[in-house]
């Protein structure tokens, strides 16, 4: 009977190892999940700054003048008096034209906030400000030339006498302009190339602290010609006046601008930019005078002599505003409102 058991426990063994030898084993550690994807690293707010050379796309001033309150002539010799009134157009035409090589040159340098926000795994989209003080500067001149002949009156003396004054002139417009400061404010969609280099294409507004300066420089030949029953008699002249002015202006534009870059995060929460950007402000224009310092005096001072007493030009010129900004950047990326990394429990 013991032998029967015995027997029997043998073949229960035997039998359960041979089941358990059929079952599959598990070798090694157990197998988990993938982790999550780590959250957008572009996603926040960042800060930095930024520096890089302005370069002027107009290259042009425009100036218009005219003349106000002319000349004064008095024959002494005759008793013959004409008073006021007189066209100057001639040094105001002196004084008109367009200046080329204005365009405005420089460097700048400021600073810059934003925000990005990653969008899927490709795209980020944001929004950015900057700042920054220029040297942008530019000069620009003008020469012109300019005429008129003015019927000054008939002769007190003779009746059948008449007599014009006739100018010529040749002045110069001198303009000096530039940008003081300038900001943006754009929005910005970019293409992750890799998920550390980003492509952008940026536009908005461009706003900043302009000038100009103006001086003006002209001389104006005159002389007097008679006629005598409509015949021309002789010549009295020649005198040169002397006409020196311009104005200034300072003013805040708004404008536009558009362009594009490359960021690359060189490191956690740093990143280098480069882009370029067009930017248009648009134009200011400034009221001018330019007055007659040479030859003065009252209508007695020589016989036959136009006085330039009271004499000037008065006129406007405009100044545009645009160009290309070239620069490189550096930013630090604070990631305050980024999502928080997802932490699998098991």
């Amino acid at each position: 009977m013991k032998k029967l058991l015995l027997s029997a426990a043998v073949l229960a063994i035997s039998a359960g190892a041979a089941v358990a030898a059929d079952l599959p084993s598990r070798k090694g550690p157990p197998v988990l999940p993938p982790p999550p994807p780590p959250p957008p690293m572009w996603t926040g707010f960042y800060a930095g700054l930024n520096a890089g050379y302005g370069f002027g796309t107009n290259s042009n001033t425009q100036s218009i003048a005219s003349g106000y309150h002319g000349y004064n002539y008095w024959n002494e010799g005759y008793d013959e008096a004409y008073v006021g009134g007189v066209s100057t157009l001639g040094a105001g035409l002196a004084l008109s034209g367009v200046g080329n090589n204005s365009n405005q040159n420089g460097f700048i340098g400021g600073g810059q906030v934003g925000y990005n926000y990653q969008w899927g795994p490709s795209f980020v989209i944001g929004l950015e400000a900057d700042i920054q003080g220029t040297g942008i500067r530019g000069n620009s001149r003008t020469v012109g030339i300019g005429g008129d002949s003015t019927f000054l009156g008939y002769s007190d003396y003779e009746d059948n006498d008449f007599y014009n004054l006739n100018s010529t002139a040749s002045g110069t417009t001198s303009v000096h302009a530039g940008v003081d400061w300038m900001g943006t404010v754009r929005g910005r969609l970019g293409y992750l190339f890799t998920p550390t280099m980003l492509v952008y294409a940026t536009g908005g507004l461009t706003y900043g602290g302009v000038y100009a300066n103006v001086n003006n420089y002209a001389v104006s030949t005159s002389n007097v010609d008679r006629f005598t029953d409509g015949v021309y008699d002789y010549t009295a002249g020649s005198w040169n006046h002397t006409f020196v002015g311009g104005g200034s202006k300072s003013s805040t534009l708004v404008g536009w601008n558009v362009g594009g870059g490359l960021e690359w995060m060189f490191m956690p929460n740093w990143s280098l930019k480069a882009e370029a950007i067009y930017w248009n402000m648009g134009n200011m224009t400034l009221p001018t005078v330019s007055y007659a310092v040479a030859p003065e005096g009252g209508y007695y001072e020589s016989s036959a002599n136009p006085s330039s007493n009271g004499a000037s030009a008065i006129g406007a010129t405009r100044v545009n505003y645009q160009g290309v900004i070239a620069r490189a950047g550096v930013n630090y990326h604070f990631n305050w409102f980024a999502p928080a990394p997802v932490v699998a429990k098991y």
